[in-house]
This record gives C-alpha cells, structure tokens and sequence, in this order.
C-alpha cells in the first residue's frame, strides 16, 4: 500500500489526485489553506486524512509533516502540489506583493515541504516525488510573469532534486498541466477578458488557439499521470517534465 502525501488536496486538481491514489488503494494524506474543503473530506467514498496548513508558513508545514509523517506511517510519495494563480498584467503593472506571494506558494512552498519529506521518503517503499508545474513552465506566458516564472522554477527544481536524490533512491518528475478545467481557470480567464476587454468566450477561444487537441484537461487527466508516476510501471522515469496539455504550441 502506497502512502502519499499531498499538498493542496482538498480541492481542484489536488483532490482529483487524492482520490485517484485513495481508490487504488493508497493510503493518503492531504493539506490544504481551506477548513471547509478539508472537513468535507469526511464525505468522500475512500478514506482521505488532512491537515490545515500553508505551505509557505514553515513552521506550519514542519508540524504537517509530523502529523502526515505519524497518520501514514511513513511516507512513500510526496505530491507538491499546492499552486496559486499570481496576478495577471504587464510586469510593470503588478502589485509587488501579489509577485512575492505567487514565488512563495509555488516554489518555495515546494522546498519547505520537500526539504522535511526525505527523511521519510528514504526509508520509503520505491519512493517518489512529483511537482506540479505548468505549460507555463516551458513556454513564455504574456502576463502573466510571476506565474510563469515560478512554474519554470519548479521544473528546475524538479530536475535538480532527480539528480541530488537519485542516489538515494528517490524518483522525481514534474507535470505540467495545460489549460485544466476548474475555478482557476475560469477566474484567470475572467481576468484576462477584464484586462483585454474582450469576452471570456474569446479568450478562451484565443487560449486554445495554440492547442492542438482543442479541449481543456481535466483534473483526472492529471491525476491518471501522476498514479503512473508514482507507481512501478515508471521505475525507470526520473527528471522529466511531462506535458499533460494536450500539446500546446504557443500561449496567447
């Protein structure tokens, strides 16, 4: 039985993970920043645990490790996948703040949880970590810099950790979803339509202008990859970023 922990996952794509593990038969630990999505955990067909905590504050994340650490039993997987959207405009025109958060959720939040997980990780069952970056990891993404900036950090992040741990035996991969179905992006669409004065419909449209499978991923989709990533049929893939985007060309 695997145990995996995951970051950001009571909701969106993050739950879509946990509950692809949990009906495989994983035993799994989440946290996420929302009380009321993690309380609604209870509700779920396949046992699912959590703790609140924001992976930017590191004294929280340290107390989660020991509580996923404890309530596990050990951890086999690590799932980094706690994100936030970051501001949308000209870098000139961003609020320095909103720039410091997105950097400090996505990337750094990703090392907090990371640096406490490895001492669990090697004494783990064919361990493994996987990053959730972005498209916007490998492509340029107009407007959106603190994002993308961040995104691309994690796929360095992650192939830089495959190297340092391999040793150890520890696999590490990135994902890097395209345009996911969900709230997020439906508010970073809303956005760009405010700042482009154009209709959300046509941003979307422009969206999948660069697409070649001219649909949005879904939060199982993701999840279907991840499972892989972490099982036995990958034992001989480590310090690859992954597309799950249905082959995006450009962004507009």
């Amino acid at each position: 039985m695997k145990r995996v922990l995951i970051t950001a996952g009571a909701s969106g794509i993050g739950l879509a993970i946990a509950r692809k593990f949990a009906s495989a038969g994983a035993k799994v630990h989440v946290c996420d920043i929302d009380e009321s999505c993690l309380a609604a955990l209870g509700s779920e067909p396949f046992p699912i645990s959590g703790t609140l905590c924001d992976v930017a504050d590191r004294k929280a994340v340290a107390g989660m490790m020991r509580q996923a650490a404890g309530f596990l039993g050990g951890i086999d997987v690590l799932v980094n996948n706690a994100g936030i959207a970051g501001p949308t405009g000209r870098v000139d025109h961003i609020d320095v703040d909103q720039w410091d958060r997105t950097l400090t959720v996505n990337i750094t939040g990703q090392f907090n949880v990371t640096r406490l997980a490895i001492e669990h990780l090697v004494k783990g069952r064919d361990p493994s970590i996987v990053c959730i970056s972005s498209v916007a990891g490998r492509l340029p993404y107009a407007n959106r810099s603190a994002y993308a900036a961040s995104k691309w950090a994690v796929v360095g992040f992650a192939k830089t950790l495959a190297v340092e741990l391999g040793a150890l035996g520890i696999r590490v991969n990135a994902v890097l979803p395209g345009m996911v179905d969900g709230a997020r992006l439906q508010s970073v669409l809303e956005a760009k339509a405010r700042d482009s004065g154009l209709p959300r419909e046509e941003v979307l449209r422009r969206g999948l202008a660069g697409v070649s499978i001219k649909s949005l991923v879904t939060p199982d989709d993701i999840a279907g990859t991840v499972l892989f990533l972490a099982s036995g049929a990958a034992r001989a893939i480590s310090g690859q970023a992954l597309g799950v985007d249905n082959d995006v060309q450009y962004m507009a």
